[in-house]
């Protein structure tokens, strides 16, 4: 499988507009919490460059807790939110997490692409951290095993190997030649387009184009669609935010290629279906780490259910990257508490979810994941949804697409 990388646009959302939609209102009080509050800090991107893709991520952070608060709270313990906007800015995530701390936040969910700058403050004080691994290899490196826990893909093996799902999906829908793009500002998109190429070539296939030099956030690709022509690539991965990939799709119609399969690994969102772009992304695939809510499960109703009770959804809304990021990040904390008992300590509850053995959100993960063993390493078998642009919106497939790592590869520069 593997596409993971950070996942950031350049518009940023007006913050004023984010807590209007988040419904930030007085609510009933929740049933018997007797216990003393429990403040969880969630650290995001409200603005600056990441709020395209993290601004309204709060909604499902908060829609947790307080589907948490409804029903008593943690073991009596009432969850109190508090939000820490990182400004996509490595100093102030710094300063967010530093705050959090000197507050007393029992503990932190990170939804932030820039965590790694803050990791080792949480750390020294032992505060349990869950969240997306997305941001950096801290999540599967020495000494973060104590209090840092993925709640999407459980760790990260810091040399990032290459994995066999990508490649044998684009072989299997009839891919020949592959382009493969990323972002030469960002480590994690480069390596998602070099993973993808030699995951491709380990499936039998060529790689016509592997170009990981494209600025951050550039919509001009007409030149690289020629080259495309001319390398006679009919698979494509477009490893870059929403407006780089839809303009790239834009500049090979225009060229006229046709590519038998074109996958994208962000964009899978209700606001892309009504844009510009959704004409032109037609019979392309978008992956899904997550359980995609047009194939529902006791998790995707669970969190379809708050997020339209809680954050004022329509029956019609379906989670974002990072919204899943948010809930699923909240739920492993509220599971540690859980296990904690009446009087939870911070070392209690990472020593709880150090010894979880299995744990899938309720559903919205592919796969399980064990905690006593993942730290530093990638699960065994990573799964996920390619979900096909279709006219109307998003058609699921049949079955997930799994793949596993190659042995001895490593898509970090040096290694």
């Amino acid at each position: 499988m593997r596409s993971r990388f950070i996942k950031v646009s350049m518009i940023g959302a007006l913050l004023s507009g984010l807590f209007a939609g988040l419904g930030l209102t007085a609510t009933a009080a929740p049933a018997s919490a007797s216990g003393s509050p429990i403040t969880i800090a969630f650290v995001t991107s409200l603005t600056g460059e990441g709020a395209a893709e993290f601004s309204a991520s709060p909604q499902a952070f908060l829609a947790r807790l307080r589907l948490a608060n409804a029903q008593g709270g943690v073991n009596g313990h009432k969850l109190v939110p508090m939000i820490i906007d990182d400004e996509t800015s490595p100093t102030t995530v710094v300063t967010g997490v530093q705050d959090a701390l000197s507050k007393g936040a029992f503990g932190i969910v990170s939804d932030s692409p820039l965590f790694f700058a803050a990791a080792k403050y949480p750390n020294e004080a032992g505060v349990p951290v869950t969240g997306g691994s997305f941001d950096g290899p801290e999540w599967g490196t020495q000494p973060y095993e104590s209090n840092m826990f993925a709640s999407d893909t459980g760790s990260v093996d810091p040399k990032y190997p290459v994995n066999t799902g990508i490649g044998a999906f684009l072989k299997a829908k009839g891919g020949t030649v592959v382009g493969s793009y990323g972002y030469s500002i960002s480590p994690s998109s480069t390596r998602s387009a070099i993973g993808t190429s030699q995951s491709f070539e380990h499936a039998g296939g060529k790689t016509g184009v592997l170009d990981t030099s494209v600025s951050f956030g550039s919509v001009e690709f007409t030149n690289e669609a020629l080259v495309a022509k001319q390398k006679k690539v009919n698979a494509v991965y477009a490893g870059m935010d929403n407006n780089s990939n839809y303009a790239l799709a834009t500049s090979y119609q225009q060229a006229g290629i046709k590519p038998k399969v074109v996958v994208f690994p962000t964009g899978y969102e209700p606001d892309v279906i009504k844009s510009p772009a959704w004409q032109v992304v037609q019979g392309a695939y978008f992956d899904s780490e997550f359980r995609p809510f047009a194939l529902p499960n006791s998790g995707t109703e669970q969190m379809q259910a708050a997020m339209e009770k809680y954050a004022g959804w329509k029956s019609s809304q379906f989670p974002n990257f990072s919204q899943y990021e948010a809930w699923l990040g909240a739920d492993l904390m509220i599971k540690g508490l859980e296990m904690a008992g009446k009087n939870p300590t911070q070392a209690a509850v990472n020593k709880d979810l150090r010894n979880l053995k299995s744990y899938n959100g309720n559903g919205l993960l592919p796969n399980p994941i064990d905690y006593s063993t993942i730290f530093g390493h990638d699960l065994p078998k990573e799964c996920g949804w390619y979900m096909l642009a279709s006219k109307d919106g998003f058609t699921p497939p049949s079955s997930m697409t799994c793949g596993t790592d190659i042995p001895g590869t490593t898509t970090v520069s040096g290694s």
